[in-house]
């Protein structure tokens, strides 16, 4: 029996895992946490006041105070049962890292002890030479230095019967050269942070710590472990590179919301106790739209933690699932024909004085200050649209990006209805000379216009990459593989870059005798007229908005190696260096990594379907072939007229014009491949993948193997169809 068969039969007694879920959520809630409320009880309060100033203002700590942290984290960690500890970080590979090392050691006079001191817990030096550093240094160059980030809480991981605490951690060079996604993003929340300080105080002084926060929302597939075993392409890319629609896919619309299949719903309740015992807030879940598709998502939080959240996340899903014989999918386009998955960033900023910057207030003063960054985004978004076009680029989101369920490759935003009329008024409102009569009445109409809309008057737009819902910005366009981090940090560098020249233009005026408030509206204003053309509130799928787009001269990358050329531009080196979040040497890495990457994925991907084609595709067509034509032979034999095969000899036909078709394509494909990999250059070699590889053959050798799996016997073949692994758990 084939594996197909094999685990559509296993299907019918493959019941789901018993798991232990607790009564309530706040009583586990954070329970493998070195949070502040379990540092109180482990740590003088020395050491304590020391942890607490590094979270809450970045202090540095010293290595006395590290060795008193250390202790108590240890005694913490051993009180559950732990024995070994990890730093854990984020590489540039697109997944979690870990190198496990024993509290266990042996002093000099051979007595075993448990120890875990302020040098294990500051830095450790993991061999760096495997992963990915785009040139930054020679690969026998393998110093690299994990550096703790206290910003993030510690915690203990559990893996079957083992646990281990994780220290979260940055990832650098021997020189100093950012290796991860996480030490760019905690700068680019620095420069945030003192860029919206400096303009919050046009408004409250009392303002003195900024802070981006986000929600993610986490998309995904899950379908049977025994079925995603049998298709190969799933196990070594992460979606089918093959596979015909099944008679029914979305159309109905029935499964976004509806009931969630029992055995799903006891994953989810697993994997959601595990979060929350690793003080992930995860409040929804839900199915999506497509067939086997479901999304979670968690409360708020400051970005940095966040982003390990969901990195945290996606690794406890992958491992959660085969406790229940399931696989999950995170792959931006598992299946064709039906949605894939994205991972919606919803963004804003809050003081530490309690106001959200993004959401409109209820006086004069608070909404002007709400304009002031709600312009300020979107200005951000419009100069540097294809940096954000290039944070979110890559293999598996280029077959996303433009489908019916995403957003386009042109970047742009929505902000409804009514906060168009506001910026419009403004923009008619809000002239050269002002008098205190005008001032005062613009003032009382954005008083009474803004609350009006509020979060319930702002509709959301499912077509827009970046969307306005009522007290943040939703980024549709992150997908949903990604690591936040890497969109993040390019949109809170850009935003930041923005306010600091708002702060430049407002003083330029009030220092040629502008009264604050009029200086600030007509910065206001200049900033709206500037950047208008990036808003667009009507369908982001339709041919007419890339036709509308082409006219306004918005960028629309719609391939991953192009996209990344904005890594690297004069403009996007001034940006990040500016702001001290990359260098020019960093960007010029980054560039080479992602490339590589596309590279690489894409040469997978080829490689699988030329693999399934010759051992699996082609041997079953060929064996239904011969089926036919031995019908065809014997019913001649058998005196029958022409007209007695004539169907069966068409169905012949067309089965043998596949065959040809796909084992053509399948050597072009592969000839194409060696060309490409001659090249030297990453760039050329990355666009000859795309072009020459991914767009000359993909689709094409695609159309003729899902036509023959509508021809074949169904006997005989051997891959899991659409309808069972979309519809079958």
């Amino acid at each position: 029996m084939s594996l197909r068969f094999s685990a559509i039969s296993n299907l019918m007694t493959n019941g789901h895992s018993k798991i232990d879920v607790a009564a309530k959520v706040t009583g586990i809630f954070g329970s493998n946490v070195f949070t502040l409320k379990t540092a109180r009880e482990f740590l003088s309060d020395e050491a304590f006041k020391s942890l607490q100033s590094s979270i809450k203002a970045s202090q540095k700590i010293d290595r006395a105070m590290a060795n008193q942290i250390a202790n108590g984290i240890r005694a913490w960690a051993e009180s559950k049962g732990v024995t070994h500890f990890t730093h854990w970080f984020q590489p540039l590979t697109g997944s979690t890292a870990e190198k496990h090392d024993s509290f266990f050691t042996l002093k000099s006079d051979g007595t075993p002890i448990e120890q875990f001191e302020g040098d294990a817990l500051v830095q450790q030096e993991p061999d760096a030479s495997s992963f990915p550093s785009g040139g930054l240094r020679a690969t026998f160059e393998a110093r690299g230095y994990t550096a703790w980030d206290p910003s993030s809480p510690a915690f203990i991981m559990e893996i079957g019967e083992g646990k281990t605490l994780c220290i979260p951690t940055i990832f650098v060079s021997y020189t100093g050269e950012s290796l991860d996604y996480k030490a760019p993003l905690l700068k680019a929340l620095d420069a945030l942070n003192k860029a919206a300080v400096d303009v919050c105080n046009y408004f409250d002084k009392n303002v003195t710590r900024v802070t981006p926060t986000l929600g993610w929302e986490q998309e995904y597939f899950v379908v049977d472990e025994a079925l995603f075993n049998a298709r190969p392409d799933l196990v070594m890319t992460g979606r089918t590179v093959y596979g015909h629609s099944s008679a029914k896919n979305q159309q109905l619309e029935d499964h976004y919301f509806g009931s969630i299949p029992e055995r799903v719903y006891a994953y989810m309740r697993d994997f959601e106790t595990e979060a929350y015992k690793l003080g992930i807030p995860l409040r929804t879940r839900h199915n999506e739209v497509a067939p086997a598709q479901f999304e979670c998502a968690p409360i708020f939080e400051e970005v940095g933690v966040a982003v390990d959240h969901n990195s945290l996340l996606m690794d406890v899903m992958e491992r959660v699932a085969r406790r229940h014989n399931l696989r999950v999918l995170l792959h931006e386009k598992p299946f064709a024909g039906i949605n894939g998955s994205g991972k919606h960033n919803n963004w804003s900023m809050a003081t530490d004085t309690g106001v959200n910057l993004l959401a409109p207030g209820k006086t004069p003063k608070t909404n002007l200050m709400f304009l002031t960054f709600f312009v300020n985004t979107i200005k951000a978004v419009h100069d540097y649209a294809d940096v954000l076009r290039a944070s979110i680029a890559s293999a598996p989101n280029d077959h996303r990006l433009g489908a019916n369920e995403a957003p386009p490759a042109i970047i742009s935003v929505f902000i409804g209805e009514y906060l168009t009329k506001v910026l419009n008024e403004i923009k008619e409102r809000v002239t050269d000379k002002m008098d205190e009569t005008d001032e005062s009445m613009l003032k009382i109409d954005i008083h009474r216009s803004i609350p009006e809309l509020l979060m319930d008057n702002t509709d959301r737009n499912r077509t827009s990459p970046f969307a306005f819902t009522g007290n943040k910005f939703e980024f549709r366009a992150v997908g949903s593989s990604a690591n936040c981090a890497n969109a993040m940090t390019a949109l809170n560098t850009i935003v930041a870059q923005t306010l600091k020249q708002f702060k430049k233009d407002v003083d330029a005026l009030i220092e040629k005798g502008e009264k604050k408030e009029i200086a600030i509206m007509h910065t206001i204003r200049e900033y709206i007229v500037a950047s208008e053309k990036v808003l667009f509130e009507g369908d982001g799928y339709s041919e007419a908005w890339q036709k509308e787009a082409e006219k306004r001269g918005l960028p629309n990358v719609k391939t991953t190696p192009l996209a990344l050329d904005a890594m690297v531009s004069g403009m996007a080196t001034k940006l990040f260096e500016g702001n001290n979040v990359y260098t020019h040497q960093e960007l010029e890495a980054r560039h080479e990594i992602e490339l590589e990457k596309y590279i690489k994925k894409v040469q997978i991907e080829s490689r699988i379907m030329g693999e399934l084609a010759i051992s699996h595709i082609l041997p079953a067509a060929i064996r239904y072939q011969n089926l036919l034509a031995n019908n065809i032979r014997g019913l001649k034999e058998a005196g029958l007229s022409e007209s007695a095969f004539a169907n069966q000899k068409q169905i012949l036909e067309q089965i043998a014009e596949h065959i040809n078709k796909t084992s053509d394509l399948v050597e072009k494909m592969i000839e194409a491949r060696k060309v490409c990999n001659n090249m030297t250059d990453t760039r050329t070699k990355a666009i000859a993948y795309q072009s020459q590889v991914k767009d000359s053959f993909f689709d094409a050798i695609r159309y003729h193997v899902d036509k023959l799996e509508l021809l074949v016997d169904d006997r005989e073949w051997y891959l899991p169809k659409y309808r069972e692994m979309l519809f079958l758990r």
